[in-house]
């Protein structure tokens, strides 16, 4: 995704959401995102999902990402989901997620920490380490193989970006140096994460591409639905760490803070433990999330108890000239409306 590109506005932000408030611009983000929430705390959740499943299947946004497949749940498993479109993926589809690899990764760290990060691990989870040349990595090299490579800075810090955001997988692979996984292939690195991630229980598949703990995933919508369950219930340590040690990612709005973001700079998100919380005061609902570039668009709501996903794997439009053709651009969009049609009971168009 790229700096330049644009989310669409849900459209429960128009109507219903906050509605008392609309006029009230300085009124605080978390203030808001609490009266929406309420706002549909009565609605069935037959009303939510009848909304969610019109919505993935017939709103503008979510027709262009077809096929794909989705799903709502929580805690105590999926409520509503499916294929939309001919040819969508399985729910047990692998498919490479790209950087909702993220959200795994600083799982696996917090759990190795039993919850408790140092300054070293925040800073390499928020994206602040400075270690932002990293650009590519082949199969079967090891984690410390790609982060040496010549084409990715030889593994050097740049002296540039440390202590700002700067969105780049050599944060990560830095610090998976650190932890001692340097020596890791794909393969290790994914036995070394099931076992730290070994609450999801043996039947939890998860693969890497490459050994590249921001970026080289592959999993599928069933697999990552159970990692997103076991957040939301309370299981992983990472759950406690949602939205902390948060930093502005946005260098129009925060100059001398923040250097690169995939997000469009029309929208100021936050950059947390691994993953996204999409809190721009004007259209964002707190969610905590993951996109990745190929359209695999993980989410948790702010009050942490419903997650969903869209589950595809696209390069269409990968390197378009147009950011709204770019696939993770896409299943954002098309995500944050069934998100808002599951949250208010109200089909999206």
């Amino acid at each position: 995704m790229q700096s330049t590109a644009r989310f669409s506005r849900p459209s429960w932000l128009n109507h219903g959401m906050c509605a008392s408030s609309r006029t009230l611009l300085v009124l605080a983000l978390q203030s808001c995102c609490v009266t929406a929430i309420a706002w549909g705390a009565n609605i069935s959740e037959t009303r939510r999902a009848d909304a969610a499943r019109e919505t993935a299947q017939s709103s503008a946004q979510c027709k262009s990402v077809q096929p794909f497949y989705w799903e709502i749940g929580d805690a105590n498993g999926a409520k509503a989901g499916g294929a939309m479109g001919s040819n969508a993926a399985a729910h047990d589809a692998q498919l490479h997620i790209a950087s909702a690899s993220k959200l795994i990764y600083a799982a696996y760290v917090a759990e190795r920490r039993d919850g408790k990060l140092t300054d070293d691990d925040l800073r390499f989870l928020n994206f602040t380490s400075g270690y932002t040349r990293f650009r590519l990595c082949r199969r079967n090299q090891t984690v410390a193989a790609c982060l040496g490579n010549f084409l990715n800075g030889s593994g050097k810090p740049d002296p540039a970006t440390q202590g700002l955001f700067d969105y780049n997988g050599g944060h990560m692979q830095e610090h998976a140096n650190l932890m001692g996984l340097g020596d890791m292939d794909d393969d290790a690195l994914a036995g070394e994460i099931h076992h730290g991630l070994q609450k999801l229980g043996t039947g939890w598949k998860f693969s890497y591409a490459q050994a590249q703990p921001a970026g080289g995933g592959v999993s599928s919508v069933a697999d990552y639905a159970l990692f997103l369950r076991s957040i939301v219930n309370g299981d992983l340590q990472i759950g406690k760490l949602l939205g902390t040690h948060k930093v502005c990612t946005n260098p129009k709005t925060c100059p001398g803070i923040a250097v690169k973001t995939p997000i469009p700079l029309e929208e100021t998100w936050h950059y947390s433990i691994g993953h996204w919380v999409e809190d721009d005061p004007k259209v964002g609902d707190g969610a905590f999330s993951s996109p990745g570039a190929f359209g695999f668009y993980p989410w948790i709501s702010a009050d942490k108890h419903t997650y969903g996903i869209v589950g595809r794997e696209s390069r269409h439009g990968l390197f378009s000239a147009e950011d709204e053709e770019k696939p993770g651009v896409q299943s954002v969009n098309c995500g944050r409306e069934i998100r808002a049609a599951w949250m208010s009971g109200e089909a999206r168009q």
